[in-house]
Parts: C-alpha cells; structure tokens; sequence
C-alpha cells in the first residue's frame, strides 16, 4: 500500500509539473500579440499626433490668410474711392477745358485779340500772350495727368483683386486639407481606440494565465515538497535556523524588485523565501556575480521570471507583505543557515542534483 501511495503522489506531481509547463509554453502568443498591439498604439498615437500637429499647423495658416484677404478687402475698397475721385477729378477737369474751348470758339479770336490789344504795353502784351498759351498748355498737361493717375490706379485695382482670387483660392485649398486632415484623425483616433480595447482584453487575459500559472506552480511546489522526507532531497534536512550575514547596501527600488522575485521562485513561507533571497545575496557579495541586487537579478538567462515577463508582472501587482518582509531581512543580513553557502537552486522535481530542498526548490553550491 505504501508502494501504490509513493506512486499516487509522484503521479500527481508529475501531473502538477506538466500542467505549470503547459502554461508556461502557451504565454509566448499572448505576449507577442500584446506586444503588437502596443506596438500598433504607439504607431497610431504617432501618427495621431502628427496629424494634429499639421492640423493646427493648417489652421495657423488659415487663420493668417484670412486677415491677409481682410486686409486686401480694405485696399480694394481704398482703391476703388481713390479710382472713384480720380474719375471725377478728370471728370471735372475736361468739362472746364471743354467749357474754356466753347467760350473761346463763340467768341472766335476777338476776344483774344481785343485781350491782347488791350495791352498797354509791349511787355504786358507778352505777358498776356504767354497766359493764353499756358492756359491752353495747362489744360493739356492737367488732363494728361489725371488719366495718367486714373490708369494707375486701375492698374493697381486689378493687382489687388487679383492677389484676393489667390489668397481666396488658398484659403478654400487649406480648408480643404483640414477637413481632410480632420476626417484622418477621426478615423485614427477611432483605430486606436479599438487597439487599446483589444490591449486592454489582452493583458487582462493575460494577467489572468499567468496568475493560473503561478497558482499551477505554487501547488506543484507544495506536492513536492510534502513528497519529500524531512524536506530533503539527497542532501539531508535542515533544521531553519538563521545565521546573520553582511548587510548589503540596496535602493528602496531594489528591495522591492528581489520581493517581487522572491514572489515568483518560492511558496509563500519565510524559510522557502530567505533560501533564495540567501542565493541572491551570496552572488551581490561574490565576485562571481553583479555588485547588486538588480545586476544579479537581471544577469543573462540566470531568473526564469526575468525572461517570461512573470517578474514584471509581480512588480506591477507589488510583492506580497511576506515577500517583502523577507527581502528587508536579507538585506540586512539574514541568511538561511542551511543554503549559506548556495549560489544556485532549481525547481526540485526537474533534477536529479543532489543538494537542499527547501519548499519545493533544490539548493546547490556550484553547478
């Protein structure tokens, strides 16, 4: 009976260790389409804020073309009076040539002799003479003037009006590219709104496995450590007693980040979580390893939960109170007596090591 008992148990083990690798194989989609989707809602937000940016940029311009076309409106309407008194100035200056052209005409040229004759001298004749040629020259350059001015400012009115078709033909174009632009970010913003929905559902489901996967983990630790004589396996018991270390010098950050591990690689008990918070405190004070709890932590292929996101997903959840009481302890110098001098440990049921099995993991000096 005790044969088919051993064999009930290491049949539920194994059941338990294929279920928690199950789930740790499966994760890989529903990172990478995570991953995608952020990828996707970084692009979109990008592309969402250029387009506001050309967007304002649009309306900018807009905005100046319209006072530009405002204040042409008042040059042509300036113009227009100017073209409007410059027509009746000509007006009135060829109706008084005209007037002086009659007078003379019915009088014939006995006016302008008798105004001659009437000299009472040579020199006033003179005078006279060069009055009546500087009247009729008068007349001539006056009204040759103000044709000349009426011409330019019709000129000028028609430069006027055509800089206002211009700026009036740009301004309907850039309303034209906003309205575009507009409809481009309603449609943008439409887009990311979904993808942060589908992000959303996915990390949730994915929070959800891998909150499936610790439990799967945790349980198949639990089976294998009430398998297990004495909590031993190939290296004798222990007897939990803690010995005082050095001290080692971590940020608040730090403390944090070896709780959170210590979440993922041991059972929620205080011994199972000091064995690896001692492994991780004999790599900071060996040359062997980093300097400091993140260097060791964060060192290549070393942590399963580095490289499966399950140590990030422990941050973003916080460690637990024990977790974090455990990892202050190591760091200010407790240490596990029985893995004092461990620098390495693995998942008990997936090695045939001879070491300490302390809460489901296997503890070891060297590899």
């Amino acid at each position: 009976m005790e044969i088919y008992r051993k064999r009930r148990i290491r049949a539920g083990i194994a059941l338990l260790c294929s279920v928690a690798f199950i789930l740790s194989v499966l994760p890989a989609h529903a990172t990478d389409d995570i991953e995608s989707l952020e990828n996707q809602t970084s692009a979109l937000e990008k592309e969402l804020e250029g387009i506001n940016q050309e967007i304002v940029s649009l309306s900018d311009n807009i905005s100046s073309t319209e006072m530009q076309v405002e204040i042409l409106n008042g040059e042509i309407q300036r113009t227009t009076d100017n073209l409007k008194e410059a027509e009746a100035n000509e007006k009135k200056q060829y109706e008084d040539m005209k007037s002086r052209i009659k007078y003379m005409y019915e009088h014939g040229s006995a006016t302008l002799l008798e105004m001659l004759f009437s000299a009472e001298n040579m020199s006033d004749f003179l005078n006279k003479a060069d009055f009546i040629e500087s009247l009729s020259e008068y007349d001539r350059n006056a009204l040759e003037d103000l044709m000349e001015i009426h011409q330019q400012i019709e000129d000028e009115k028609a430069a006027l009006e055509e800089q206002q078709a211009s700026l009036t033909e740009l301004q309907a174009s850039l309303e034209s590219q906003k309205e575009e632009l507009q409809a481009k970010a309603d449609a943008t913003s439409t887009n990311l709104a979904e993808v942060n929905r589908q992000l959303e559902q996915a990390r949730k489901e994915e929070a959800e496995r891998l909150a499936r996967e610790e439990a799967a983990r945790q349980a198949a630790a639990e089976a294998a450590a009430s398998s297990s004589s004495g909590g031993s396996s190939g290296g004798g018991g222990y007897d939990g007693s803690v010995v005082s270390g050095g001290s080692v010098s971590a940020s608040a950050d730090e403390a944090t980040l070896l709780a959170a591990l210590l979440d993922c690689e041991a059972i929620g008990d205080y011994d199972a979580m000091l064995a690896v918070a001692t492994v991780i405190m004999n790599r900071v004070e060996s040359s062997r390893f980093g300097n400091s709890i993140s260097s060791v932590i964060y060192a290549s292929g070393q942590f399963e939960p580095v490289w499966t996101g399950r140590l990030d997903a422990a941050l973003e959840r916080g460690p637990s109170s024990l977790a974090t009481q455990v990892a202050q302890d190591a760091i200010n110098g407790s240490r596990l007596s029985a893995v004092a001098d461990c620098y390495y440990f693995l998942y008990a049921p997936s090695t045939n090591r001879d070491g300490i099995n302390i809460g489901g993991n296997l503890f070891f000096t060297s590899w």
